[in-house]
């Protein structure tokens, strides 16, 4: 083999060598940016239509106070510190994966394993509200699934969600087979709702309908609030009564 040809067949083999190298850097690259988008992260000076989500759902919850507009400013930061502080995550302001997953805000690398972590509890609670409260106003079926869950939280009931539905003579649907409908999209997302931390019931842990409730102790329960045919109540007094149209 002459110096040309041996120049040559070296030629072929760098620029084979430099179509692998750049081959593998693609794969790479687009591996990198496919695991960025898989979940977004908001924080401290994001704008776009994920802060919009997250402003929307701390508002409606009463964590956030200022407006809806996608900026990821100063109010909105403060907001999430509260949420997080309020539902056991890392207190650092930045709406993460965990984060994200705790609000409901569903991404292509959190849903598959939100979904099945928590869609026994949200199935079993959509189908408590959709038995004791379809037909309310959306408000109101939150506030039955938010009574489940202030349950959850009280030393005086059981620690999960199936333990307070299935809690013996706690919900006539469970006793009448309501329990067992299959719940609409509205239910499920009121259920989502509560899991959430949504609570217009005020801390309630009972609520009875004036119209057929027949026990006198239940009448006796300082009222929080009324939304549409349901009062809510707790055990002891000390809130004034609110209604909700």
């Amino acid at each position: 083999m002459n110096l040309k040809q041996k120049n040559s067949k070296n030629r072929k083999i760098i620029m084979l060598v430099i179509i692998i190298i750049s081959a593998f850097s693609s794969f790479v690259i687009m591996f990198s940016d496919n695991s960025n988008v898989s979940y977004a992260l908001s924080k401290y000076g994001s704008r776009g239509e994920e802060v919009r989500k997250i402003q929307t759902k701390l508002k409606r919850w009463g964590y956030y106070k200022g407006n809806v507009d996608g900026i990821y400013g100063s109010g909105t930061l403060e907001a999430v510190k509260y949420f997080q502080r309020k539902n056991g995550l890392k207190v650092d302001g930045i709406a993460g994966k965990e984060t994200l997953k705790a609000m409901g805000i569903m991404t292509s690398s959190t849903s598959s394993s939100t979904s099945s972590s928590n869609s026994n509890d949200v199935n079993l609670l959509a189908r408590l509200i959709y038995g004791e409260a379809r037909g309310e106003p959306y408000t109101g079926q939150v506030a039955v699934g938010a009574v489940v869950m202030n349950r959850v939280k009280n030393s005086s009931f059981p620690n999960t969600i199936s333990g307070v539905v299935y809690q013996s003579g706690s919900f006539d649907v469970v006793s009448d087979g309501q329990i067992n409908l299959s719940p609409n999209s509205t239910a499920k997302k009121a259920a989502q709702d509560a899991l959430n931390g949504w609570d217009p019931s005020y801390g309630a842990i009972y609520y009875f309908n004036p119209k057929t409730a027949t026990n006198k102790w239940i009448w006796s329960r300082p009222v929080t609030v009324v939304i549409g045919n349901h009062r809510f109540c707790k055990w002891f007094w000390g809130r004034r009564k609110k209604s909700v149209n």
